[in-house]
């Protein structure tokens, strides 16, 4: 009798010199203020694998920058209003802390199966499959070069990121990225656009996932 173990898929990806390509050709030069050789040579020591995303760390570009790179149906994505601190979210304080720079996440994953979880519920799992949550940056970057896995009722978020208060205690707000369903308070339509927001650490969603990546 044959012993089948079943594995996860490996989802290729293209080689980062195709996605520094993308990169650049959706405007990352002009919006970080850095020139298209330049990242070239910061990206050059990078080793990927057929299921690495190339990153854009917040040395580069900050989440809320980066986000109005992703377009969907033509719309770009933005931050809701009530997020203004976008940019002072940074590494759980549980887990090791990521590049500021270009690096490299591998084997993402939308987290479907952890929909309906909270947050502070599926930390724990996603560490006990020995995976990791992704960050702000991390879960932008993906869509940068995948913008096909932000679907309607299949959006993740992005744990990894929080932001400490005063005191040191956790803000309840968690990251998210889904699909604007509305106009904006300045009056836009931003309906069908990605959106980053915010959802409390302690609510469950069964339209968000938790990314994560390998741990390695």
């Amino acid at each position: 009798m044959t012993l089948t173990i079943a594995t996860p898929t490996t989802h290729r990806t293209p080689p980062l010199s195709e996605q520094l390509q993308r990169l650049i050709d959706l405007g990352l030069p002009e919006l970080a203020g850095i020139s298209a050789e330049e990242l070239r040579s910061r990206a050059s020591t990078l080793r990927g694998r057929p299921d690495s995303i190339l990153v854009v760390g917040p040395a580069i570009a900050a989440p809320s920058q980066l986000v109005t790179l992703l377009r969907r149906g033509g719309k770009p994505g933005f931050v809701v209003e009530d997020l203004t601190d976008l940019d002072a979210f940074t590494e759980h304080p549980d887990l090791d802390a990521c590049p500021e720079g270009f690096s490299l996440a591998h084997g993402m994953d939308r987290g479907d199966d952890l929909s309906n979880r909270t947050p502070d519920e599926a930390l724990p799992e996603i560490l006990a499959r020995g995976r990791r949550p992704l960050t702000i940056s991390e879960g932008i970057s993906w869509l940068l070069q995948q913008p096909e896995q932000l679907a309607p009722n299949h959006c993740f978020m992005t744990i990894a990121s929080r932001h400490r208060k005063p005191d040191g205690t956790l803000d309840a707000r968690v990251p998210a990225l889904w699909i604007s369903g509305g106009t904006g308070r300045d009056g836009r339509t931003r309906r069908g656009a990605p959106k980053l927001g915010w959802c409390w650490a302690g609510n469950r969603h069964p339209w968000l996932g938790h990314a994560s990546a390998t741990a390695a």
